[in-house]
């Protein structure tokens, strides 16, 4: 796969540019020798490491990779390589399955395709999603609506006249970090997940009179174990994402 820098910023997520071919792919599980468990503590996510299809790094997308012992995970014998493959987007980007695995009274999604919402907002059964992902209410959105209007409409769609006490920006663009700041409750969080657009106008001081806390996640750190545990207890059912192979 060659992808070219465009004036528009393609190629590229935050500061990370793809300027010449690379191999894709940084969800990975596999069979290997010499695998042990990882004890890494600390915010080891900040630190300059290398990261699987983060340019210049290539991917793991590959029929081998040499990769360090101490830094993999053993996966239990319940979970398949496709199921342990989806720790690295549990461990960030899979947040519907983390909010009602946490125990979230209500999770409302947004979304420009109207497929993702169907599978999104279909019900789950017993301990785990066998048809889809739970959401209590789901809001196809569009790019050229206002973010007070799309978060009023968020707000009324999920029954939370009040505003979310978390919102999670998965998509990384101003028009999503503003309708996160108009949905969010007074005194409630904002995460920046999403690296979409690299800078972008908000209104900082209605943040402020609101209290309402905006963080940033870069990837993550000290989360597999985490991770493996709700995979294997069916807390997380990731099945129905994996469509094709």
């Amino acid at each position: 796969m060659r992808l070219r820098r465009a004036a528009c910023g393609s190629g590229r997520i935050g500061n990370f540019i793809v300027d010449k071919p690379m191999v894709i792919g940084h969800e990975a599980a596999g069979t290997g020798k010499d695998t042990d468990h990882a004890m890494m503590q600390g915010r080891y996510n900040l630190a300059p490491i290398q990261f699987f299809a983060t340019p210049p790094v290539h991917g793991c997308l590959a029929e081998f990779v040499d990769h360090p012992a101490e830094w993999c995970y053993k996966l239990p014998p319940s979970l398949s390589l496709e199921q342990g493959a989806f720790c690295e987007p549990l461990s960030g980007l899979v947040t519907l399955l983390a909010a009602k695995a946490f125990g979230a009274d209500s999770v409302a999604i947004t979304d420009l395709k109207q497929p993702n919402l169907e599978m999104a907002k279909q019900a789950r059964t017993g301990a785990s999603c066998t048809a889809g992902l739970g959401a209590d209410a789901c809001l196809q959105t569009s790019v050229l609506g206002q973010p007070e209007d799309v978060a009023a409409e968020l707000r009324r769609t999920a029954s939370t006249p009040d505003g979310f006490d978390i919102v999670i920006d998965c998509a990384g663009f101003q028009q999503t970090m503003q309708v996160a700041l108009k949905a969010c409750a007074d005194g409630g969080r904002i995460v920046l997940v999403g690296m979409g657009q690299e800078e972008m106008t908000l209104g900082l001081t209605e943040a402020c009179i609101r209290e309402v806390d905006i963080v940033g996640s870069f990837r993550y750190c000290n989360t597999y174990p985490l991770c493996i545990s709700l995979l294997a207890s069916g807390r997380v059912d990731v099945k129905p994402l994996i469509t094709h192979r």
